[in-house]
């Protein structure tokens, strides 16, 4: 008998698969053969729902971390998602050592790394930890972080406007955009006939079997819902399982070819499919190699995700933390990170200071999203614990996983 997937695995996956491939890694990506079978019990198991915790996000709390001399600061973060002169410049800018591990591959698998040491109150020997949204949620629900010491980090004054008031964390005191993406339609105008305009394009019947969805449902629900008029930062689970139900009644009907995490970029660069639900860091890499595909921001608007950046609960060095933050909200650091990660940068100013060295990539509307494009980008819906559950069942069902 083969062997059976871990269950750590499959949810690792599951909970994940919005991240976007690094630079690099795309041409590397490929059908995972992962399913979300077990899902909602592993979750519960392993902390995925986790609600009776008592704080609540719009708290605000009182925090002073004296400045100190940095000699250390622990800072893990997803692989190539920093240009690494810019540690070595706050290095010799600020003395101390930094220790940049590459080690967080997604979001469930580092969790489940720290999970037992955060449950039991322990520090986990990091400064810095960067996580999407919905696992940034589940760290301050629990209150698995130590606040933000905003007097340490003037220049989150430099965060643009859309980023300011997550509903997770809505006066920022515990997390501060690291970079963020994009979650609309990737196609390729030629293969379709013309450009497209709309989330509701993706299913014209002549394309049928030429679409591909995430199998996430966090992306694609999430697009199903702004299609319907409404908007993701007001959604219900009733909103939710009614874009889930539509995602079922077109995949019924053969309109979706599959559903993919990153993979689907193999079968839309050469052409076997023609509309995939995409990520915007994907379609810029696959744009190298094939200029003719697009990345659409539909008229109803798109999703915009976030990884940020946490301190730990009891973490050792917070004011080195603090400093770093503060360091990479510089808009000159922030230009030069952009330029290496191609995301969207979450600091004003950034845009300006890269003009002066890349105008083109300044220009990639993808990276820089002109206050136009950013008023139609969106949030995930923010649920409970039992209702993120009730979503990934229900996806499931669909998925046939």
């Amino acid at each position: 008998m083969p062997e059976q997937p871990r269950p750590e695995d499959i949810i690792e996956r599951l909970l994940a698969e919005q991240r976007l491939s690094r630079r690099g890694f795309l041409r590397k990506a490929g059908a995972t053969g992962l399913t979300f079978s077990g899902a909602a019990a592993f979750l519960a198991a392993c902390g995925g729902v986790e609600g009776t915790a008592t704080k609540t996000t719009a708290e605000t709390v009182a925090v002073d971390h004296p400045k100190v001399p940095i000699t250390q600061l622990n800072f893990s973060n997803w692989p190539l998602y920093i240009d690494k002169s810019v540690i070595k410049s706050f290095e010799k800018e600020y003395g101390g050592k930094v220790k940049y591990t590459e080690e967080i591959n997604d979001n469930q698998e580092f969790f489940g790394k720290v999970r037992q040491q955060l449950q039991q109150g322990q520090a986990i020997g990091r400064d810095i930890v960067v996580l999407t949204d919905y696992m940034a949620t589940r760290w301050i629900r629990n209150d698995y972080l130590t606040p933000i010491d905003k007097k340490n980090v003037p220049n989150a004054q430099n965060l643009v406007e859309g980023l300011r008031a997550p509903n997770f964390d809505p006066s920022r005191q515990y997390s501060l955009p690291w970079q963020s993406g994009m979650t609309a339609i990737g196609y390729n105008p030629k293969r379709t006939g013309g450009k497209l305009s709309s989330i509701n394009d993706i299913f014209d019947p002549k394309f049928k079997g030429r679409v591909t969805m995430l199998a996430d449902p966090h992306d694609s629900a999430s697009l199903m819902i702004l299609a319907d008029g409404k908007k993701t930062a007001d959604a219900t689970i009733d909103d939710v399982l009614a874009a889930i139900d539509r995602i079922d009644e077109e995949n019924r009907k053969g309109q979706i070819r599959r559903f993919t995490g990153n993979d689907y970029t193999t079968d839309l660069a050469k052409g076997n499919v023609w509309i995939s639900v995409a990520y915007s860091g994907d379609v810029i890499q696959l744009q190298a190699d094939n200029p003719e595909l697009e990345f659409l921001i539909p008229d109803e608007g798109a999703v915009l995700w976030s990884d940020n950046m946490l301190m730990p609960q009891k973490a050792a060095h917070p004011y080195a933390a603090e400093t770093m933050m503060n360091y990479v909200y510089e808009p000159e650091i922030a230009a030069k990170i952009a330029a290496y990660v191609n995301y969207v940068t979450p600091v004003i100013g950034a845009q300006e200071e890269l003009a002066k060295t890349d105008p083109e990539t300044a220009e990639n509307e993808l990276i820089f999203p002109s206050d136009e494009t950013r008023a139609k980008l969106n949030p995930y819906p923010t649920l409970s614990p039992e209702d993120e559950n009730r979503m990934l069942e229900a996806m499931q069902k669909v998925t046939g996983a």
